[in-house]
């Protein structure tokens, strides 16, 4: 319980640390290109590389949240699960989804701008890209990341 509970908390802070983006628009009513999104560097959850922005609610707490997570092409999320479902949208160039507990770009699904996938909560699943990529991330938070083989938790490889 302790090392959840530790793990969370670094994800929150994490997620704090990189930024929000309320471009325009006032409180809860955030409207943001994500041109004039403010990003920073990923959690440190989540492997090397990427960048994410916050669009609105905030990923630490409770309730429903939206972030953006850009990456390069070669950029790849080992097998995980999160806690509460979570919806993903690809913006801008490709991004391969799969299910399961290893990563195996032929069963995954290439999933081009406007694709959508649902992962149910507890869900094993990664993502791979062949190409820069931006996706749009929604769920309840707190959000967490939990990977099914801690050897893949980028958090213990940079220790």
């Amino acid at each position: 319980m302790a090392c959840r509970m530790t793990s969370a908390l670094v994800i929150a802070a994490s997620l704090l640390t990189a930024g929000t983006a309320m471009a325009a628009g006032t409180g809860d009513h955030p409207v943001v290109n994500l041109d004039q999104a403010t990003w920073g560097p990923a959690p440190p959850s989540l492997p090397p590389g990427a960048e994410l922005a916050v669009l609105s609610g905030d990923p630490t707490k409770k309730g429903h949240f939206v972030i953006a997570l850009r990456g390069p092409a070669g950029y790849k999320i080992p097998p995980h699960w999160h806690s509460t479902d979570e919806h993903v949208t690809v913006l801008s160039g490709a991004l391969t989804m799969g299910m399961g507990d290893s990563v195996d770009a032929a069963k995954g699904t290439a999933l081009t701008v406007g694709g959508y996938a649902l992962m149910p909560q507890r869900m094993h699943h990664w993502a791979t890209s062949t190409a820069p990529f931006v996706i749009q991330v929604q769920a309840q938070g707190p959000f967490d990341i939990r990977y099914v083989s801690s050897s893949d938790d980028p958090k213990v490889a940079r220790k």
